[in-house]
């Protein structure tokens, strides 16, 4: 199975940017389905982008797209989730998943269908 560990999270000011990690061990991330969530305080889990490690296309939530890439890097293991054009709505806990399921891409929107989770980073972005 895979372990996961994000990193990268920090405060910043509205319209900057930031670069999580997330570092996959164990197995490679290709083998997955690696996805970003967030949680802001009081609120539930909520999908912000995903991919198949193995290619294909990109998944994002409305809320983001255009303004989030994701990404991965074989050689190093790691998915990344670059963050621009960064709002105060986009502050909360971010956390990666790796799903070893068979999922059609409607699927990857649902934190219920991932098994693996890191431990989180906060972003809080100032206004």
């Amino acid at each position: 199975q895979v372990q996961l560990v994000e990193s990268g999270g920090g405060l910043v000011q509205a319209g900057g940017s930031l670069r999580l990690s997330c570092a996959a061990s164990g197995r490679t991330f290709s083998s997955y389905v690696m996805g970003w969530f967030r949680q802001a305080p009081g609120k539930e889990r909520e999908f912000v982008s995903a991919f198949r490690g193995s290619g294909g296309p990109t998944y994002y939530a409305d809320s983001v797209k255009g303004r989030f890439t994701i990404s991965g890097d074989n050689a190093k293991n790691t998915v990344y989730l670059q963050m621009n054009s960064l709002k105060p709505e986009d502050t909360a806990v971010y956390y990666c998943a790796a799903s070893g399921l068979v999922l059609s891409s409607t699927s990857y929107y649902y934190a219920r269908n991932y098994g693996y989770w890191g431990q989180g980073t906060q972003v809080t972005v100032s206004s």
